[in-house]
């Protein structure tokens, strides 16, 4: 593995450069979501008498953090928090990202006039430099903040409401029944001023491409079926509302009335969704042609910044790409040896095709297909799980459970992704899988994906991240893609040298999901660097991976509307085994793999250039021993 390590790394980020490690996150969301929007002027620190540096610079995070809260209830309703708030929506004005931004700035000026950053103890030191990092990438893209399409086929109101209601607003009892009632009545003012927004955007040319709009349509025309919109069937959120009002003691005076007013609510959502439709429908007849952001307003500028914003790197399209095509040549390599390895005689793409087409690879597409698939994800964690302390010290203590991708929305949805946790342990880590069509579900990739989804991936990841109650609450909620995904990306490679994947069609199930991500760095490039179409994008995909051709129009149409997103994956699992392999090198026998992990996971997500310095400074701590 070493040399596989020094191949894949050797000095890829040190000649393409990181950004500085002095540049580090802020309050907040990643995507630019309000939940930790900063909030009020900054909360004054305490008496330096009553407190060391650390304690006051903790105090003061602490207090934005509810400020930031009580500014945002739905990231309450995540966090498990249930007060006054908790049926109402988030400001979705741009003038509130606009104040968001202005107090980040105010905040950012406070904490540097206020504090002493030598006084502080080595993890205040970085809480400061990753507040610092996240204001500075608040900066770089503030003025791309209605650059997005809010109405697309992988996310968006019009199916994050619905999904919000039924998965992350929790019914204990009669007043979280009502507040239910009384989002769902809200629904349709939230709703209408992001379409509101959405219009406004299109007019000033950020127009999704063509072919979004008929999956946003599809979406919304299936949120307004099922009773009691009509006949056919039960609606997804009074079906999730009435289930979770038949764990309540209620009498039926009570029942009935929140049955009555819950419906009435839900009612009031189809004209916001019939005029949600029709301003896809208007907007589809006039987008400018084109599917790369290239096309928008300063779209060069916005993609440069997108790049820095999820791999946490300075590096340019053109070295994205690059990377990208090397990679995809290394993997063909290990590929073709799998191939040798099976007998098989033939071409790679004849190689492809056979595992495409060939029916011993697949579950069937029926109902009992689905749940096998389920069940077999479930216990390939569960097996994973009992070797998980041979090679990591601190373990996850949240529940985990593996579901299928609700009805109404998988169509449009990804392959498969993660929710994490409550908490308070009141939800538990969610991994989802897309079983719409189950051809497109291969089950010598079953591994690699419950790996990644779960054990050791974002599960175990993201549940110690979310224990570690003694960094600042921006430190346990936020996150950095290139740190997250590629932690993902190296968890499902872990497990190939724990003694897992016996099956080599297994193995190649892995280098097909790492050859994806390698894949995707040239695709992604391509779009909206080089001005591909989506066509040729997805050719490109065809041609040189295994997955099929529904498939790879689904990956590049998500990597058209979420552009630079797809690229973290690889960069960031390359970053994290050049590091392991160069501590390994210069520790020799000293190396502990376990310890290795522990460096990675214990202060939560950081830049990839910080991640540099928390190994490099493990090493050197190592060696002085």
């Amino acid at each position: 593995m070493k040399a596989r390590g020094n191949a894949m790394s050797a000095s890829i980020f040190r000649t393409l450069g990181l950004v500085s490690a002095a540049a580090l996150l802020a309050a907040c969301n990643p995507d630019g979501a309000t939940n930790n929007a900063p909030v009020q002027t900054p909360a004054p620190a305490a008496p330096a008498a009553e407190q060391s540096e650390t304690e006051r610079l903790n105090a003061w995070f602490d207090r934005i953090e509810a400020e930031n809260l009580d500014r945002s209830p739905m990231a309450k309703a995540y966090r498990g928090i249930i007060d006054a708030d908790y049926g109402r929506w988030d400001d979705p004005s741009d003038a509130f990202q606009v104040e968001s931004f202005e107090l980040g700035e105010a905040r950012l000026a406070y904490m540097r006039e206020t504090f002493d950053y030598d006084a502080l103890e080595p993890s205040a030191q970085l809480s400061w430099q990753l507040f610092e990092y996240g204001q500075e990438d608040a900066r770089r893209n503030f003025p791309f903040r209605r650059h997005g399409y809010i109405f697309n086929q992988m996310r968006g109101p019009h199916s994050s409401v619905p999904v919000f209601l039924t998965t992350i607003h929790r019914i204990n009892d009669l007043d979280t029944a009502e507040a239910w009632i009384s989002r769902a009545q809200g629904a349709p003012d939230y709703l209408g001023a992001l379409i509101d927004e959405a219009e406004a955007r299109f007019d000033d040319g950020v127009q999704p491409p063509v072919w979004v709009y008929d999956h946003v349509i599809e979406t919304a025309r299936n949120i307004l079926s099922g009773a009691p919109f009509d006949e056919d069937g039960a609606n997804i959120m009074l079906e999730s509302f009435t289930g979770q009002l038949d764990s309540l003691e209620l009498d039926d005076g009570q029942r009935e009335r929140l049955l009555a007013e819950a419906t009435q609510a839900l009612l009031g959502w189809r004209p916001v969704y019939e005029r949600l439709i029709s301003v896809m429908e208007s907007h589809k007849e006039r987008a400018a042609p084109g599917d790369g952001v290239w096309r928008l307003p300063d779209g060069a500028d916005f993609y440069d910044a997108r790049l820095a914003h999820f791999t946490t790197t300075d590096l340019t399209a053109e070295e994205v790409h690059a990377l990208g095509v090397q990679n995809t040549a290394r993997i063909h390599d290990e590929m073709r040896a799998i191939m040798d390895e099976v007998g098989f005689e033939g071409s790679l793409q004849d190689f492809f095709a056979f595992m495409r087409e060939d029916p011993q690879f697949y579950y069937p597409n029926t109902d009992e297909g689905r749940q096998a698939y389920l069940d077999e994800a479930t216990a390939m964690i569960e097996r994973i799980t009992e070797r998980l302390p041979e090679y990591f010290i601190t373990l996850p203590e949240y529940d985990l459970e593996v579901r299928r991708v609700e009805p109404f929305r998988e169509r449009s949805a990804g392959k498969a992704f993660y929710s994490r946790p409550a908490p308070d342990g009141s939800r538990p880590g969610i991994y989802y899988a897309n079983l719409y069509d189950m051809s497109e579900m291969p089950i010598y990739q079953m591994e690699a994906l419950a790996y990644h989804e779960g054990n050791p991936g974002h599960h175990l990841q993201l549940s110690i991240m979310i224990g570690l109650d003694d960094l600042p609450a921006f430190r346990r909620f936020g996150g950095y893609t290139a740190y997250t995904e590629g932690w993902g990306l190296y968890t499902e490679y872990l497990p190939l040298e724990m003694g897992f994947y016996e099956d080599p069609y297994s193995n190649f199930g892995r280098l097909a999901m790492e050859l994806w991500r390698a894949a995707r760095l040239v695709v992604d490039t391509g779009l909206h660097h080089k001005r591909w179409s989506r066509d040729e994008a997805v050719e490109w995909l065809v041609e040189n991976t295994p997955n099929p051709r529904g498939d790879a129009e689904r990956a590049i149409e998500r990597y058209i509307v979420m552009p630079g997103q797809a690229t973290a994956y690889m960069i960031g699992m390359l970053k994290i085994l050049e590091l392991r392999e160069d501590a390994r090198e210069r520790l020799g026998d000293a190396f502990d793999i376990r310890e290795f992990h522990e460096v990675v996971l214990r202060d939560g997500a950081v830049p990839l250039a910080v991640l540099e310095d928390l190994v490099d400074a493990w090493v050197e701590d190592t060696i002085a021993q």
